[in-house]
Order: C-alpha cells, then sequence, then structure tokens
C-alpha cells in the first residue's frame, strides 16, 4: 500500500462593529484550534508547491511532510489521506485565483477573461499546479480526471450565457459559434500558460490579449 492510500482522523467580525458589539464580536479561532488551522495552512501551502513541481503521483507525501518539518502520519492526522490532500489543494488554487482576480462581478466577459489571466501570471506556482495535474488528469484512472472534467464543463456552461450576452450588448461579435468559443477558450489559456512556463520571458498577457481581439471582439 502506497503512503497515499493510508487513512487517518480526521472571518473575522466586522471592522465596522460598534464597542458594545465587539464585546460578543464572534472572534477567530484560539488555542489548539488556531494551532490546527496554521498547520493545516502550512501543510496546503507545501502541498502547492510540491504538486506543482512534480504532478499528483510523482508528488510524495513523504516530501510535503518534510518541507514542514512533520512525519507522514502528523499530514494524514490533518487530511486522512493523499488524494483528499490534492483535493484541498485544488480548490486553495481556485481560492487563490478568484482572490487574485478580485471582484469581476461588475466587469464584462473580456474583461473578467482578463482578470483572470493577470492573476495567473501573478500566481506562476499555480499555473505550474494545474497545467501538469491536468495533463496528468487525463488518464481515466487519475483521481482528478472527474474533477478535471467537471471543471471543464461547468466552466463551458458559465461561459456560453456571457458569450451570449456580450453578442447583445455589441462587445462579442455575432457570428461567434458560442458553444465552440466557450470550449476553444479555456483551451488557449492553457496552452498560452504551458508556452510561458516554458519560456518566462513569453508574454502571456499581451498574447491572450491579442487572442481575445482577434477571436471575440467584433471586426
Amino acid at each position: 500500500m502506497s503512503e497515499g492510500e493510508q487513512g487517518g482522523a480526521g472571518t473575522g467580525p466586522d471592522a465596522a462593529a460598534t464597542p458594545a458589539s465587539d464585546a460578543h464580536a464572534p472572534r477567530g479561532p484560539r488555542g489548539p484550534y488556531r494551532k490546527t488551522e496554521e498547520r493545516r495552512r502550512q501543510i496546503l501551502d507545501q502541498a502547492v508547491v510540491v504538486f506543482a513541481r512534480r504532478g499528483y503521483h510523482s508528488g510524495s507525501l513523504r516530501e510535503i511532510a518534510r518541507g514542514v518539518g512533520m512525519t507522514v502520519p502528523g499530514i494524514l492526522h490533518h487530511f486522512g489521506d493523499k488524494e483528499s490532500l490534492f483535493q484541498a489543494v485544488l480548490a486553495e488554487r481556485d481560492q487563490r485565483v478568484r482572490q487574485a482576480a478580485g471582484d469581476v462581478s461588475e466587469q464584462n466577459l473580456i474583461e473578467q477573461f482578463r482578470a483572470v489571466m493577470r492573476a495567473v501570471a501573478d500566481e506562476p506556482g499555480l499555473s505550474s499546479l494545474y497545467t501538469i495535474v491536468s495533463a496528468e488528469a487525463t488518464d481515466h484512472e487519475h483521481p482528478a480526471h472527474g474533477d478535471f472534467r467537471e471543471r471543464y464543463a461547468e466552466n463551458a456552461r458559465g461561459v456560453i450565457p456571457a458569450l451570449i450576452a456580450g453578442q447583445q450588448d455589441g462587445t462579442v461579435r455575432a457570428d461567434l459559434d458560442v458553444m465552440q468559443a466557450a470550449r476553444v477558450i479555456p483551451a488557449v489559456m492553457d496552452g498560452l500558460q504551458q508556452q510561458w512556463l516554458l519560456d518566462a520571458t513569453f508574454d502571456l498577457e499581451t498574447a491572450f490579449d491579442d487572442f481575445l481581439r482577434g477571436y471575440l471582439l467584433p471586426r
């Protein structure tokens, strides 16, 4: 049995609150629970580094544990098994990209795409993680295979209405096949990221902007 198959156990208050309400406001975790959360954060950060460098199969719990000064059983105490830790890493990647992209709810679709690509450029480790793992996940036996299939499908489902809205308001060309575009755009984003990871001098954001102008904007 591999180390990844062995199992184990297991915001702050509003700044505008009045002094009276502060006395009863919920506080962040304290004591042992806070230490547990801090340790989980350390493990996640190190797991992002290891999986981004080596992928899921080659990235070992032993290397992650060594990076945070723990044992493999200690890692398993917090995350149960390697696959659970890996799923937590993917969720962490998504959260970091969303935070880096900022609030895109008031932006049009093209501005949203640009914001996401800027966020990716600011976090090369997360880009590496996604690129390596998405390639691994083409294997039907990979633990993230179903996850990545659903990610791409869900992304397409979300992009199609936004593309249609863009056609209606004139920001997206009217003759665009939105069903096809919903798959093409993420594929281009992934491919550009791969080239950028191979050659740091490659201007990722400019290349993506050129693509958006040529593919999406009205002619």
